[in-house]
C-alpha cells in the first residue's frame, strides 16, 4: 500500500530537488498554454484555472500515454485533460488537442507544428508550459532549444510538496520522479535535446542521496548509478 508521508531523513534532500526543478517564474499572459500530458490531473485543474483568470486565450493538451498513465487516461492523457478543462468550464473552442506526443520533446515539437499548419489558431510569440511541479526546469530547457522563438514560462498548481504528494498517493513515487527529472537537466543538454543549466552543488549532493537511498526507478536506462552526475563546473 503506498504512503503519502514523507520520510523526515530525506526530507531536506527531497526539498532541494523539489526547489530546484521549479523555475519560479511569476505569471503573466501569453499567447498559448500548453498543458503537458502526464499522470497528474492537477495539470488540467490548473490551466483551467488560468483560463478563467484572463491569462491565455487558448490552450494545448498535448500527451498520449506513457506505460504509467494508460491505465488511468486510455482514450489517452491529452483527451482526457480536455474532458477534465470542459467540465471546469473552459469552452471547447478555446481548447486544442495534439494526441501523439510520447515525450516533452514531441509535446514541444508537435504543437509547434500545429500552429505552423493552422495559422487560424494565430501567431505564438509566447508560451506557458503548465506540468508538474517537478518537471518545470526539464521543460524549459527543452521549449528554450526546441522552440527559441518564442518566451518561455511555466507554471505548476501551488501547492507545498507534502500536499502535492498528498494528490498524487505515493511518496516514492513523486520522489523517484523528481530524481529522474533532476537526472534529466544535464543528460538532455549533452544530448542536444535542451539548453544547458547550472546545476548548484546542494542538488548534486541531494540527488546523490536519493540515488545512494534507492529512488533510482526514473533514472535513464543504462545510467542508473550516479557516474553521471555534473562535475563541479556546472555549478
Amino acid at each position: 500500500m503506498p504512503t503519502t508521508t514523507l520520510p523526515e531523513e530525506l526530507r531536506s534532500d527531497v526539498e532541494t530537488l523539489w526547489e530546484y526543478s521549479q523555475m519560479h517564474h511569476v505569471l503573466r499572459p501569453v499567447d498559448v498554454a500548453i498543458g503537458l500530458g502526464s499522470h497528474d490531473p492537477g495539470v488540467a485543474t490548473y490551466t483551467a484555472e488560468l483560463y478563467h483568470e484572463g491569462m491565455f486565450p487558448l490552450v494545448v493538451f498535448t500527451g498520449a500515454n506513457a506505460p504509467g498513465t494508460i491505465d488511468r487516461f486510455p482514450r489517452g492523457e491529452a483527451v482526457h485533460f480536455r474532458e477534465a478543462a470542459l467540465e471546469l468550464g473552459v469552452p471547447d473552442e478555446a481548447i486544442v488537442v495534439e494526441p501523439r506526443a510520447t515525450n516533452t520533446g514531441e509535446n514541444i515539437d508537435f504543437t509547434r507544428s500545429l500552429f505552423e499548419h493552422r495559422p487560424e489558431l494565430g501567431p505564438v510569440r509566447s508560451v506557458l508550459l503548465i506540468c508538474r511541479p517537478y518537471q518545470q526546469r526539464r521543460s524549459y530547457a527543452i521549449c528554450r532549444k526546441r522552440w527559441p522563438e518564442v518566451e518561455v514560462i511555466c507554471g505548476s498548481r501551488p501547492l507545498p510538496l507534502d500536499d502535492y504528494i498528498e494528490t498524487i498517493g505515493d511518496v516514492d513515487r513523486v520522489i523517484n520522479m523528481l530524481v529522474g527529472d533532476t537526472q534529466r537537466v544535464w543528460v538532455y543538454p549533452a544530448n542536444g535535446w535542451a539548453i544547458d543549466q547550472a546545476v548548484p552543488s546542494d542538488v548534486q549532493k541531494a540527488f546523490t542521496r536519493l540515488v545512494d537511498a534507492g529512488f533510482n526507478h526514473r533514472l535513464l536506462p543504462s545510467q542508473t548509478g550516479t557516474d553521471l552526475t555534473p562535475g563541479l563546473g556546472s555549478q
